[in-house]
């Protein structure tokens, strides 16, 4: 190789190493950037002269980073990574819709009551929310920010806690004036979903097994309507019950609560770039931390 040239190489023949470091093949990144193999070709042997290194081995079946080029590669990654972000911060206009996709409890018990800090944060955007119910779903709504529940770790996506899920018994007054004896007695109500359910709340209070439900709801909303109406008791995620609890409509039944490990995130594609919109809504929707 010759003697590398001082000063930084053409950014367009860094672009073509990073496509072809990430993607493994110079054709492949020639179909990414739409330019030719031999183009591609040309730019790494330019990139490679100018840098006085080899940055790929050629072998008959194709190409694979050499040190030097597996070295440097993930540095190149960083840098064009937050210049795209440093570029959307300063440059983009202002987004004007933004669309989340969520499920309808969510959407009603933890995102409605925010709304009015969300238009006083984000005058000019316009919020579009997609009901979702199964994570297949996600995959057709599109949008710019999905809440799922879950660990947090999905691949490809960045995500931030809603909050902290907790449950616990919750009644309606007018239920409970009617008991006769502990409200371990009165008609339970469940829901269907990812939560954990009566019977892990008994396990956890090593208390007896629960009778079979008498209500069995496919939304978390729904079946906190229900309770809401005096129907039974709710094993209530407490976060989404707290405008429920706070007029009254519901009331506590044990200090105990059930913590869990897996709750609602926000959440978003690793590769997007952060913007100031961005963050706002975030802030608007996620508890501090």
């Amino acid at each position: 190789m010759n003697k590398p040239t001082n000063g930084l190489p053409p950014l367009e023949w860094v672009r073509v190493f990073e496509a072809a470091g990430r993607l493994g093949s110079f054709t492949a990144a020639a179909n990414e950037l739409g330019l030719t193999q031999a183009a591609v070709s040309q730019r790494i042997r330019n990139l490679e002269t100018r840098l006085g290194a080899p940055l790929f081995d050629r072998q008959a079946r194709g190409v694979a980073l050499s040190m030097q080029g597996e070295a440097w590669l993930p540095h190149i990654q960083a840098a064009f990574g937050q210049l795209l972000g440093s570029t959307a911060n300063l440059f983009e206009s202002p987004r004007q819709k933004i669309t989340v996709a969520a499920s309808a409890s969510v959407i009603e018990l933890w995102i409605a009551p925010r709304l009015p800090a969300i238009t006083a944060a984000l005058p000019n955007v316009q919020l579009t929310f997609e009901t979702v119910q199964r994570l297949p779903d996600y995959g057709m709504a599109d949008a710019d920010f999905e809440i799922r529940f879950g660990d947090g770790l999905w691949p490809e996506r960045r995500a931030k806690r809603l909050f902290t899920e907790e449950l616990a018994p919750l009644a309606a007054p007018a239920l409970l004036g009617k008991r006769k004896s502990g409200w371990e007695h009165l008609p339970l109500i469940a829901t269907s979903g990812p939560r954990v359910g009566w019977r892990d709340w008994h396990a956890a209070n090593g208390t007896s097994l629960p009778p079979v439900p008498s209500f069995r709801f496919d939304t978390f909303v729904l079946a906190l309507r229900a309770a809401e109406a005096g129907a039974g008791v709710l094993l209530g995620s407490l976060p989404l019950c707290e405008l429920a609890l706070a007029s009254g409509n519901l009331k506590r039944l044990t200090k105990n609560t059930l913590a869990m490990e897996h709750t609602y995130w926000i959440t978003w594609p690793a590769t997007v770039p952060d913007y100031a919109e961005h963050q706002k809504l975030i802030d608007c929707l996620t508890e501090p931390s």
